[in-house]
């Protein structure tokens, strides 16, 4: 019995000649045939040493666009996002309807108007399933990182098996996102400029607006981030009832099952929820929608009054 060894990205592609992929043959070979033809074609007329110049940086190129990677792309992947990103609309909306033509005997210009975003969350419940309608419902599962090169080798493996006993379980697939946002230190310092005359002794008060300098220092001169980790379980059926019930179940198991691995993971709310998608649609905004909002479809009623003795 011959053992084989599985790489264990199972996606990666194949390499088809000298550790060069499909893609990449095509994209180094393209360019080059056609250097090849032009100097057969031109070889009479143009003297080697200018066709060599004029080559080098074409394929120079080519192979920086083959082998050159980034953020886990290559260039030629990264070029095509960025002209998709130019060519997509920059302002969208929710039901955002199009705009009528203007008649021919009107003199004027109209700014346009935001393109249609046609998101597929129809609602999100109180308990933070997301009905996706005809896609199904899918829960958001917040999960905490762990400090995995501070522990030893046998709470290491502990840490992989316990995730791998995780993965293992899964029979569907699922999604691990990982977002990275911007922290606003600006409500900390002002909270510590104002806690600080009232400190009981001078050398508190002093820590206290020391330390706040050097927070409004920190925010700053550095970029702060924070990363979060969301798991996203989608779970597809006909009926949403069943469909909300499963997806919420395996959740609760994903949770279970995180905690063998060493994340503390939570079942988000329906307010969490709506402020992450809220934040991913407009990364630049600090405006997010405060938690425990009511759902669109749930009705809005004032305090129960109380009867008078």
């Amino acid at each position: 019995m011959s053992r084989v060894r599985m790489p264990a990205d199972v996606e990666r592609e194949d390499k088809i000649l000298a550790g060069l992929t499909a893609r990449q043959l095509a994209i180094i070979g393209a360019p080059g045939v056609g250097l090849w033809v032009a100097y057969s074609s031109l070889n009479h007329l143009v003297p080697p040493i200018v066709f060599v110049v004029a080559a080098v940086p074409v394929m120079g190129a080519a192979v920086a666009a083959a082998l050159v990677r980034r953020d886990g792309l290559s260039l030629d992947r990264l070029l095509l996002a960025a002209l998709r990103f130019l060519r997509s609309p920059k302002r969208r909306a929710t039901g955002a309807p199009t705009a009528d033509p203007l008649p021919s005997w009107v003199d004027a210009a109209t700014p346009p108007l935001p393109s249609p975003l046609d998101l597929p969350v129809k609602s999100i419940a109180d308990d933070g399933v997301v009905d996706l309608a005809e896609h199904g419902c899918a829960v958001l599962v917040s999960c905490s990182t762990v400090s995995f090169a501070l522990r030893t080798p046998a709470e290491q493996a502990g840490l992989v098996n316990g995730f791998a006993s995780y993965l293992n379980s899964l029979r569907t697939p699922v999604q691990l996102l990982v977002r990275a946002e911007s922290i606003k230190l600006d409500p900390l310092v002002d909270a510590l400029d104002r806690a600080a005359p009232s400190m009981p002794h001078p050398a508190l008060e002093r820590a206290a607006r020391g330390h706040a300098d050097f927070l409004a220092d920190l925010a700053q001169t550095r970029d702060l981030l924070r990363r979060q980790i969301i798991l996203v379980l989608r779970e597809r059926g006909g009926d949403a009832a069943h469909a909300a019930s499963t997806v919420r179940r395996r959740a609760e198991d994903a949770v279970r099952g995180l905690c063998a691995a060493g994340s503390r993971a939570q079942v988000l709310s329906g307010g969490q929820v709506a402020a992450i998608l809220a934040s991913a649609a407009d990364p630049s905004s600090r405006h997010v929608p405060p938690e425990g909002l009511s759902s669109p479809t749930s009705g809005i009623t004032g305090p129960a009054a109380t009867e008078e003795a």
